[in-house]
């Protein structure tokens, strides 16, 4: 029997820095967990692909790593063991140390002064860095930590030596062992403040399902938080309240602002029975709804763990970066050895200048930065893709958005509007209000897009009332019934039958098998969908129609908009065929409306589903459209190009500073605290660069 796999969430405190992080997404690498997001932010860690029986040894392993899993009974994380709390403290000792370089009083200058200064700080940094060093050697993942630790106390014992010695001022280095600590320390403390900030897409949305609401019982009003809003609950909206949950509108209307879900930008009018998603807000009117899903089942819930998940994947062009960290300390350990021993016993550099030089390429040396490049940037970029309504299932699809060779579209409802015009109805011996009544009564069983358009277009007339016995939809055929007088209804594509009806008709109405109606309508082309297939074949972009509407449809549409390659009366089969053949030719993205093109979503390197985030365009696609207009799959194209643009820069930035610092620092251009703050703020730049795109105007 296969072992119960789950997706685990676990609370660790104790992550100070994206290499806390590594070290805890490369301990459940190593134990085969899947789709890892590790947050040290907000302590979140999340995996899955690990049986619940082996959880506790998982939580075992993350604390032998020097961090603490808090669950309900464990206490949560004392202030006094926080990153601020470190650095304020190591802050007030590090200040006269550093002074002394500056004012010349005797104090100052006392060697046991600055010992006595210097001990509180180094204590601190012992076990904060040496802690994580020792478990990150222990496990076999040295981290920037091992260097950090190296350094402080190389400085600190060769400054207690001279000390205990009467060796003079030449062997006091307290103030560059005291300011590697409190330089790291702040480092860190700004590494998670910006960190947040590249995570704020998230955290705005968690912010929205942290409100109150009205629920009314037998008419009495009561206040009650969203998290205790349960399915079937009636609920009281005003304007300007938020919307807690997914429902349906009871009694009432108004105007919704759906930016916050959908991106779109202008509030949409909603009324009795219209749909209305959680986390919206009723800018204008007074409703009464009921609460359809609630909790993790609603659209701003999924939006969230989609978020979540894609930032678990990381794109292509990580494994570099990773790749080169992974061998990053030991390198950087032996350049170290290496800057001592050639400047020492071949320069003949002095001891202290040979010491300060290896310790100055301890400290200056950055892992964290290649680290920092490619999530920051990516989630940077989700974020601000769920802003505009775009939800983007991995750092991996980004990337793949950067090389498309081939869109392929689906026609009906993508290319054009769905909402279909009956152009002409011609009837063989048979009233056409009855033909009519029949239609609308047989399209009331279908979801399909040119149904509904059909529907209001065609009313059901009491008279020709008939009641069905067994209604089933076919796809990419039609509709089949069987009334109570075992009459047979089709309402089916032209070209099916005994006869193709094809060249003047698109559906056909039979009963019993006597073909009694023809029906031909006509779709209006999407506003912007032009401009849309301009844009991609600027970008060298092959557009595609994939449709099973019949060759003459496409093809009109086709020059319409300018797409040469068409492929026209396929069924769902086909179309994952030609699915299958362009992905041999390159990077093929589909978009479709996520419910009747899914299994082509799901074959194409990139699914694309326009419409709503349905359960089946969630599973399918690997990006959501939640707003409709085919805008938005430019702004697709746009923030994958600039996501993977900022993370080349960024990883630019990370390998020249490494491979410029270094240097300079074994060479005794850059001192050991000079390293320190430069090495500090080397992660706040390249975090900075990723925030960029927040605001950055998409061209």
């Amino acid at each position: 029997m296969d072992k119960e796999i789950t997706t685990i969430e676990l609370t660790v405190t104790g992550m100070h820095c994206t290499n806390c992080a590594i070290a805890i997404h490369q301990y459940l690498e190593k134990n085969e967990a899947q789709n890892i997001y590790v947050d040290f932010a907000s302590d979140e860690v999340k995996f899955s692909g690990i049986a619940e029986e082996n959880i506790k040894e998982i939580t075992k392993g993350i604390e032998n790593l020097g961090f603490q899993v808090i669950t309900d009974q464990a206490p949560k994380e004392r202030f006094y063991k926080t990153i601020e709390a470190k650095f304020w403290f190591s802050l007030i000792f590090t200040l006269p140390l550093f002074a002394h370089m500056f004012v010349h009083h005797p104090l100052l200058h006392d060697p046991y002064v600055q010992l006595g200064c210097c001990i509180p700080v180094f204590l601190l940094g012992f076990f904060h860095f040496g802690k994580s060093a020792f478990f990150s050697l222990k496990n076999g993942m040295p981290n920037m930590d091992v260097l950090i630790f190296i350094g402080a106390t190389a400085a600190f014992t060769y400054s207690l030596i001279g000390t205990l010695h009467n060796l003079g001022s030449d062997y006091m280095f307290y103030e560059t062992s005291a300011t590697i600590i409190t330089l790291v320390l702040l480092g860190n403390l700004l590494e998670k403040k910006s960190i947040k900030k590249t995570t704020s897409a998230i955290g705005d949305l968690i912010k929205i399902q942290n409100v109150t609401t009205t629920k009314i019982t037998d008419d009495q009003e009561e206040i009650i938080h969203t998290k205790d809003v349960k399915q079937g609950d009636v609920l009281l909206i005003k304007s300007g309240d938020l919307i807690p949950v997914d429902g349906d509108i009871l009694t009432g209307d108004g105007f919704i602002d759906e930016a916050m879900v959908t991106g779109e930008s202008l509030p949409v009018f909603k009324k009795k029975y219209d749909a209305v998603i959680g986390g919206t807000t009723l800018t204008e009117g007074h409703i009464k709804m009921t609460a359809t899903k609630v909790g993790r089942k609603t659209v701003l819930s999924q939006i969230i763990s989609l978020i979540k998940e894609a930032q678990s994947k990381k794109p292509p062009i990580q494994k570099l970066g990773d790749k080169v960290a992974s061998y990053f300390v030991p390198i950087v350990v032996v350049i170290a050895l290496f800057t001592f021993f050639i400047t020492y016993f071949i320069a003949e550099v002095s001891l202290q200048q040979s010491l300060m030089n290896a310790i100055a390429v301890l400290v200056v040396s950055c892992p964290c930065a290649m680290g920092l490049a490619t999530p920051t940037a990516v989630m940077v970029g989700l974020g601000r893709a769920a802003r505009m309504g775009i939800l983007i299932k991995g750092g991996d699809t980004i990337e793949e958005m950067s090389d498309l060779k081939y869109m392929v579209f689906d026609k009906t409802g993508t290319l054009t509007t769905g909402d279909f015009n009956i152009k002409a109805i011609q009837t063989f011996g048979i009233d056409q209000k009855q033909v009519e009544s029949i239609i609308a009564q047989l399209e009331s069983y279908s979801n399909h897009p040119i149904a509904k358009s059909i529907r209001q277009h065609m009313t059901e007339v009491k008279a020709y009332r008939i009641i069905f016995q067994h209604v089933k939809e076919v796809k990419s055929e039609g509709i089949y019934a069987t009334d109570t007088n075992n009459n047979k209804y089709k309402l089916t594509n032209a070209r099916l039958g005994k006869v193709d009806y094809s060249n003047r008709y698109d559906l056909v109405l039979s009963i019993n098998d006597v073909v009694v109606a023809g029906l031909v309508i006509e779709d209006q082309i999407k506003p912007y969908a032009k401009e849309l297939i301009q844009t991609i074949k600027s970008k060298n972009i092959i557009p595609v129609i994939l449709s099973g509407d019949r060759k003459s449809k496409c093809d009109l549409v086709a020059q319409r908009l300018g797409i040469a390659k068409v492929y026209a009366d396929r069924n769902p089969e086909e179309k994952l065929n030609i699915i299958n053949t362009l992905k041999k030719s390159g990077i093929t993205a589909m978009v479709g409306d996520g419910i009747n093109d899914a299994p082509a979503l799901t074959t194409a390197h990139v699914g694309i589903s326009l419409g709503d985030a349905s359960h089946i365009a969630i599973q399918s696609a690997k990006i959501i459209l939640l707003n409709s207009d085919l805008k938005s799959v430019e702004n697709l194209l746009l923030i994958g190009k600039h996501t993977l643009q900022t993370i080349k820069e960024n990883l630019f930035w990370a390998f020249a500073y490494n491979i410029i610092a270094i240097p300079l620092a074994a060479t005794g251009y850059l001192g050991p605290m000079l390293a320190a703050f430069s090495m500090a703020f080397s992660d706040i730049i390249v975090i900075g660069n990723s925030l960029r795109l927040r605001l950055k105007k998409l061209r």
